[in-house]
């Protein structure tokens, strides 16, 4: 198997090359005429912006997509994202966090590598007036907007549906094995949180293995193929990510129990992460954060604060990613998503 890094790649390297030669950091023209529109208030406050950009790394469908529908909103309205890829180091996120400090841009968006890292960093930005829009993962820090899915509930959608699967007619046990992703991540703890919740009223299932991945699809393929060994009859796996599920599947296929062992897993929803994947039986169920949508709120944050300015103190305020259920039934053309669909439309 690849290692994580290699497995990310989901966005091709072509596609990956146009959306940087996309993103030079120049506030682009669009041509649209201004003169007599009646927002003119509108547009002098995103012209000529900066907003700052620092994900857990660049290279995978998530982080791409987000920065395509943040890039196409910038293009259309002239204000500049800059970008700080981490490729995925705490100490170096740090350091992009506080380098953007310095230089004082009007928008700091943050994806947050763990639960605590960059707590710090983000109430610095605060406290120098830099409004701060956490995506994905939440630290224990105010800022002005999160953005992302409610991981506490797709843990007990999950929980929900794999008891469905293993009480059904046929099923080979009630065992069920926990793919976990960071143990320190807020992604994978309020995950776990609403597996358990889901599963108290559920004794009969019996999981007999929860461990981390690191969100990596070769772990996952490891520890997947130990489990299978030790337990033949495994009714089903609950992954927590799409990517790192990758290496499950691969376990599953090459033990012979492909559609045998149920998989649910989650993720943005790109179409070859999950509807291709749903399609091949790879995936028994896919609950997806629906990313364009994400993408979307991303840029309706930035708007908004970009117009109300550092002197106007804001609530923070959340929003949720309204969850998409994925199964050979439910798919349907809308289901997912591609990033050239996201860098035409932006989200």
């Amino acid at each position: 198997m690849r290692t994580k890094k290699a497995m990310i790649g989901i966005v091709t390297s072509g596609l990956l090359a146009m959306l940087t030669a996309g993103c030079d950091n120049k506030p682009v023209a669009t041509g649209r005429a201004r003169t007599g529109n009646p927002y003119p208030e509108y547009y002098q406050a995103l012209h000529g912006k900066r907003v700052g950009f620092v994900p857990i790394a660049m290279g995978f469908d998530l982080t791409e997509a987000w920065l395509a529908g943040m890039q196409r909103q910038a293009q259309d309205l002239g204000y500049e994202i800059v970008v700080r890829d981490p490729n995925w180091s705490i100490e170096t996120g740090i350091q992009a966090i506080n380098s953007l400090i310095a230089e004082k841009p009007d928008i700091i968006v943050v994806q947050n590598n763990d639960g605590r890292s960059y707590r710090r960093a983000i109430q610095r930005a605060m406290t120098m007036g830099i409004p701060v829009i956490q995506v994905q993962q939440r630290v224990d820090a105010p800022s002005n907007y999160f953005i992302g899915p409610d991981f506490y509930e797709i843990g007990s959608l999950s929980a929900t549906a794999m008891v469905s699967q293993c009480s059904r007619p046929g099923a080979p046990s009630k065992k069920v094995a926990l793919l976990q992703g960071s143990l320190t991540g807020p992604a994978s703890v309020n995950e776990l949180q609403g597996i358990k919740s889901a599963l108290k009223s559920h004794p009969e299932i019996q999981v007999v293995s929860s461990q981390s991945t690191e969100w990596d699809a070769t772990k996952s393929y490891q520890i997947t193929s130990t489990v299978l060994k030790q337990h033949p009859d495994l009714c089903g796996i609950i992954g927590f990510w799409d990517v790192s599920d990758v290496g499950t599947s691969g376990a599953i296929r090459e033990a012979g129990l492909q559609g045998k062992v149920a998989l649910i897993t989650s993720g943005g929803g790109n179409r070859e992460a999950a509807c291709d994947r749903i399609r091949a039986g790879e995936f028994t169920r896919y609950y997806s954060y629906n990313v364009p949508g994400a993408a979307r709120d991303l840029n309706t944050a930035i708007k908004t604060l970009l117009q109300a300015g550092p002197s106007q103190p804001m609530k923070s305020v959340t929003l949720l990613n309204p969850l998409i259920v994925i199964t050979k039934e439910s798919m349907g053309p809308s289901s997912c998503w591609s990033l050239g669909e996201i860098r035409q439309v932006g989200g």
